[in-house]
């Protein structure tokens, strides 16, 4: 799937990510979403290895990468801790200044990136994903429904973690297909299957979610009136629940200076459901 991309493992301050590099030209950092790991963006990172340095590392928690714990506040899997392995990682690989793209999770961690590390963030890319403040402070009945694994996933362990465990396969193959439109290379899902079978790397995802709903909000709320100062790109699938629930673009632009985007036809996982849609959405803004 990276054909021409090294792999590789880096020791940051707090967990050691696993990552696959490749390319040449600028730094661009890509980073996954829930239930998945690096190799979403199989269908988009070669292209994008044809102009830049393309680095795509599990965040910690997920595939590859450590499994450190979360803690009693769950601060190991605040996004502030995921947002400084990725700074730690960039610079140890001789980059001081980057761009990103992240979807879903990773997007959540790109938001804290560019709040965290602005001097290192260049441009960033955030895709189908609302603020996190905002989806919680806005919650509804048919956001609780469409989004009920942001509670579900919350409840304390070992509850979500014993009830997926006992079908995780299962568990994975709902989840992509209930939240896109399919096209999946089998090859992938055997791999985000693979990773939820593992105990530790099912506690530390529900450890992420449970950071969502608590040190992230604290987090959220005293930088509530900082903004992203970098040019920023949003962007959405035309058929998913971040579509149907908000002003995606009013969303940003009341937490970022620099604000473009539209949707994309599709549902959740754009870079693997419509890969030459989001490819033509991310060029021209990052080689801008």
């Amino acid at each position: 799937m990276f054909e021409g991309f090294r792999e590789g493992r880096a020791t940051t301050s707090g967990a050691e990510i696993f990552y696959r590099a490749g390319g040449a030209g600028p730094p661009l950092l890509l980073l996954h979403g829930f239930p998945q790991t690096h190799l979403m963006w199989h269908r988009v990172a070669p292209a994008l290895a044809r102009r830049f340095t393309v680095v795509c590392p599990d965040l910690r928690g997920y595939g590859a990468s450590a499994k450190p714990e979360g803690g009693a506040d769950h601060a190991g899997y605040a996004k502030r801790a995921m947002a400084q392995d990725m700074a730690e990682l960039m610079a140890g690989l001789g980059f001081a200044r980057f761009q990103v793209v992240g979807h879903d999770r990773g997007a959540r961690v790109t938001h804290r990136l560019c709040l965290d590390h602005p001097a290192a963030v260049q441009r960033a890319a955030i895709i189908d994903i609302a603020p996190t403040l905002t989806m919680y402070e806005e919650t509804d009945r048919a956001f609780a429904t469409a989004y009920y694994h942001w509670f579900f996933l919350i409840q304390p362990a070992p509850l979500p973690e014993r009830l997926i465990g006992a079908d995780s396969d299962w568990w994975v193959e709902r989840t992509l297909g209930s939240w896109g439109g399919g096209g999946f290379d089998p090859a992938a899902v055997r791999a985000y299957q693979a990773a939820f079978r593992d105990p530790a790397c099912l506690h530390a995802m529900c450890e992420d979610y449970r950071a969502a709903a608590s040190i992230d909000l604290e987090h959220d709320r005293a930088d509530a009136e900082k903004r992203i100062a970098c040019p920023l790109l949003v962007l959405w699938g035309s058929r998913g629940v971040v579509a149907r629930t908000y002003d995606v673009l009013a969303t940003w632009r009341a937490k970022a200076l620099d604000v473009r985007g539209h949707a994309i036809e599709g549902g959740h996982f754009l870079p693997e459901e419509n890969p030459e849609a989001t490819l033509a959405a991310l060029e021209p803004f990052l080689q801008a």
